[in-house]
């Protein structure tokens, strides 16, 4: 005789960025019946927090560390995370270096970078510094009213949050659309968790290659790859309070030629 099915499953929603504070709370255990979706998740969330409905348009969702779409069907025990909106071994030849980090670096982290990937056979090192600017970014779906509160106020500081797992992985993928795109198999990428100050470094990009106009490619597309997918929060830190910034996460990559630059011949120097 089989065993019947269960009635209901029960599953864990992470919440992160603008939805955590909004909900007051990191993870909600939900119960769903046997057969639910992301969607119906997501409705039990909402009638749970009415507060995080006006948000719909612009959340993404994650199921066990992978994009999935509304309509996928959770098993009991999964992990859903609702994705708010996204800002996103030293010596030898690392082929690449992909780490989020909660202490502070300086420039001298794109020095400390090359000298960690580049090769004899590399006459190109382009390296990308991101920092923390003094004027705003645009708001986050939902943050109009409180970016309005603080118009023509100076930034502070910007605070970054990231799922960590998901996010090592998903710059592991655009290495690997870097590697097929470009040809560029050195590349690194590092990023900011916590605060980061006024005029302090958030990211860092460094590609190496044989021919500069491919690794400049693979940085451009590192850097913004990485902001359109990697799952990583940042809100504008002002006096009396924060704004969340950033767009809907885009969760696979963007269409590129595959013929981009590769091997030209060229002289560098």
């Amino acid at each position: 005789m089989s065993a019947e099915s269960p009635a209901s499953i029960r599953v864990r929603v992470r919440l992160f960025a603008i939805q955590r504070e909004l909900a007051g709370a990191r993870e909600v255990a939900l119960e769903l019946p046997a057969g639910a979706t992301v969607e119906a998740a997501w409705s039990a969330l909402v009638a749970r927090h009415p507060v995080l409905a006006p948000g719909r348009s612009s959340v993404r969702f994650a199921v066990n560390g992978e994009y999935e779409a509304p309509e996928t069907g959770l098993a009991d025990g999964d992990e859903v995370a609702m994705i708010p909106p996204v800002s996103g071994g030293a010596g030898g030849e690392a082929l690449r270096i992909l780490e989020l980090r909660a202490a502070p670096f300086s420039a001298g982290i794109l020095e400390e970078l090359a000298a960690r990937l580049a090769s004899l056979e590399d006459g190109a090192v382009v390296g990308f510094l991101g920092v923390t600017r003094r004027s705003p970014g645009t708001p986050a779906p939902g943050q109009e009213v409180e970016a309005a509160r603080h118009a023509g106020r100076t930034v502070e500081a910007l605070e970054y949050e990231a799922l960590e797992p998901m996010a090592l992985r998903i710059l592991g993928d655009i290495a690997d659309e870097v590697r097929d795109r470009f040809g560029v198999e050195r590349l690194a990428i590092v990023h900011r968790t916590g605060e980061v100050p006024l005029g302090d470094a958030s990211v860092a990009i460094v590609a190496c290659a044989p021919h500069r106009a491919a690794a400049f490619a693979a940085a451009a597309y590192a850097i913004d790859e990485t902001k359109a997918r990697a799952p990583i929060w940042k809100a504008e830190r002002f006096e009396g309070g924060h704004v969340w910034i950033g767009e809907p996460p885009r969760d696979a990559p963007r269409d590129a030629p595959r013929d981009a630059p590769r091997d030209a011949p060229q002289t560098e120097g």
